[in-house]
């Protein structure tokens, strides 16, 4: 791998790596907010009832809802 590659790939994994938390995030309010209006409309989505909901329709839920909650929790959920 010539300098120039390798530059490369170091600086496009420095880009890629900060975005992943906020990706996750995005994810959940892509895919879940159907999901959540049909299951936990009225919930405050922040709150802890929203997840309680979540975990009571978890088989009711969007394989993609479901996929971006497993991703955001493992990463710790931040």
């Amino acid at each position: 791998m010539t300098r120039t590659q390798t530059l490369a790939l170091v600086l496009g994994l420095a880009l890629v790596a900060p975005a992943t938390a906020a990706d996750d995030k995005a994810n959940l309010k892509r895919y879940c907010t159907g999901d959540a209006t049909t299951y936990c409309g009225g919930l405050d989505p922040a709150g802890e009832e929203m997840k309680a909901c979540f975990t009571k329709h978890r088989k009711d839920l969007s394989e993609n809802c479901r996929r971006a909650i497993d991703a955001y929790e493992a990463k710790g959920g931040k």
